[in-house]
C-alpha cells in the first residue's frame, strides 16, 4: 500500500509580519512578490476596502506555504461580458446588493499573479484541499458566498479546476517582454519593422517636444512623493478597470522596501515632474507596476513610450532578462512587443443557483468580453489560434 500522506492543517493570522520571514523566502521566491509587498499592503490603510489575512499551511506540523487572502465586495460588471454587466448596473438601482458580490479571494488585490507560496519539494495539489475546505469555512464566517483563486497562471489551472464545485473562468492577462541580447539594440531587432518604426517615430516626435531628464530614485523625498502621488491620481481617475483605490500611505511604505525604484522624468525647463514609474527589481525580472502622467502635455508627449524607453534602460542596467508590464493598457504594450500571459480565475459560490448563474456567465468571458483592446487586438491578427480568444 501507498504511504498515508502527512495531514495538512490551515491557520489564519491576519497580518504578514505574523509568518516567519525565513518562510516567505522559502515560499515566495524572485520574482515573487513576497513579504515586502504584502507588509506593504497591511499597513498602507486599505482596511476600508479589504480585509486581509495569510493562511499559513502547515504539514505534519511543519510549516510548509502562505497563501494570501483577502475580503472584498467585488464589482460584478468588473468581470461580465457589457451586457451581463449593463443588466446588472440596471438591477442594481432597485437592489444594490445585486451589482457587487462579497468575496473571499485568494491572491492579492493587485500583484501580477496570484500565488500560494510553497517551499521546494510540495506540490499544491498536496495541500490545496484542505486550503480549500479552510477557505469555504472562513469564507461562510466572514458572510463571503463567493470565494475566488483570483489572476492564477495557466501551470495551476489543472489543480485548482480539480477542486470539487469549483469553475474557471478567463481573467485580464498579464504582459510580459523578454529582453533579448546585452542592450536596446537587441530589443530593437526583435520589435517587427511596422513596431520598430512606430516606436522611434514616437520617440523622436515625443522628444522634439519636450525634453526630459530621466532619475532612477530609490528613495523619493516627501517633496517627490506628493508629486508621485499627484501624477499617480491623475492616471487612476483615467483608468477603465479599478480594483484597488491606493493613496499617500502605500507610497510612503513602498519607498521603504528594497526591491522598489522610482523613475523621474521632469521638465528641464520648469523642473515639474511629467511622469514616473515604480518598478520592482526580483531576480531576473523588472516588474513595471504604477505609472503616473501629466495629461496635461497631451497625446503627443507620447510619456507612457518614454518611461518604457528609461524602463528598457534600467532593465538592461541591471542586467534584468524579462519585463512585467501587468493587466490592462494593453495596446501599447502589445505594441511595444509584450506578449500576452494566460491568467485565470477559479470561484465557488455556495448557493448553488447563484453559482450555476455565475458559472454560465463565467463561461462567456474572453480576452476580447474583457478588454475593447484585446478585442481589437485578436481581430486584427486573425492568424492567432482560436483558443487565444478564450485566453488560452
Amino acid at each position: 500500500m501507498p504511504p498515508t500522506a502527512p495531514p495538512v492543517q490551515i491557520e489564519f493570522v491576519e497580518r504578514a509580519a505574523d509568518v516567519d520571514e525565513a518562510l516567505w523566502r522559502a515560499c515566495f521566491r524572485d520574482p515573487q512578490e513576497g513579504l515586502f509587498w504584502y507588509r506593504t499592503l497591511d499597513a498602507s490603510g486599505l482596511g476600508d476596502q479589504f480585509e486581509f489575512a495569510y493562511a499559513l499551511i502547515r504539514r505534519a506540523d511543519a510549516p510548509v506555504g502562505i497563501a494570501p487572502c483577502f475580503v472584498f465586495d467585488v464589482p460584478i460588471g468588473l468581470v461580465a461580458p457589457a451586457p451581463v454587466a449593463f443588466c446588472l448596473r440596471r438591477l442594481s438601482l432597485l437592489w444594490p446588493r445585486v451589482g457587487h458580490q462579497r468575496t473571499l479571494f485568494i491572491g492579492s488585490p493587485c500583484a501580477d499573479e496570484g500565488m500560494i507560496g510553497l517551499i521546494p519539494g510540495v506540490a499544491l495539489d498536496e495541500v490545496l484541499g484542505a486550503l480549500s475546505e479552510a477557505v469555504l469555512q472562513r469564507a461562510r464566517q466572514l458572510k463571503a458566498p463567493m470565494v475566488v483563486f483570483k489572476d492564477f497562471p495557466g501551470a495551476t489551472l489543472p489543480a485548482l479546476a480539480a477542486l470539487p464545485g469549483y469553475c474557471p473562468t478567463v481573467s485580464y492577462p498579464g504582459t510580459l517582454l523578454e529582453l533579448p541580447g546585452a542592450g536596446k539594440g537587441s530589443y530593437l531587432k526583435s520589435l517587427s519593422h511596422n513596431q520598430r518604426h512606430n516606436l522611434r517615430k514616437k520617440l523622436r516626435r515625443s522628444g522634439a517636444l519636450l525634453p526630459l531628464e530621466t532619475k532612477v530614485v530609490k528613495r523619493p523625498s516627501d517633496a517627490e512623493l506628493a508629486e508621485i502621488f499627484g501624477l499617480f491620481q491623475q492616471t487612476y481617475a483615467r483608468g477603465k478597470t479599478k480594483f484597488e483605490r491606493l493613496d499617500r500611505r502605500f507610497f510612503e511604505q513602498i519607498r521603504e522596501e528594497p526591491p522598489a525604484w522610482f523613475i523621474l522624468q521632469r521638465d528641464p525647463a520648469g523642473g515639474a515632474l511629467v511622469a514616473f514609474m515604480l518598478v520592482f527589481r526580483l531576480g531576473d525580472r523588472l516588474i513595471n507596476k504604477f505609472i503616473g502622467l501629466d495629461y496635461g502635455r497631451g497625446d503627443s508627449a507620447f510619456l507612457y513610450f518614454r518611461l518604457f524607453d528609461a524602463a528598457l534602460d534600467l532593465a538592461y542596467a541591471t542586467g534584468a532578462r524579462e519585463l512585467q508590464s501587468g493587466q490592462t493598457g494593453y495596446r501599447a504594450k502589445l505594441d511595444l512587443g509584450h506578449g500576452l500571459v494566460p491568467l485565470f480565475n477559479v470561484f465557488r459560490h455556495q448557493h448553488r443557483l447563484v453559482h450555476a448563474v455565475f458559472g454560465a456567465i463565467g463561461r462567456r468571458v474572453t480576452w476580447s468580453s474583457l478588454d475593447p483592446e484585446l478585442a481589437a487586438w485578436l481581430r486584427a491578427h486573425p492568424d492567432r489560434d482560436a483558443a487565444a480568444d478564450a485566453g488560452q
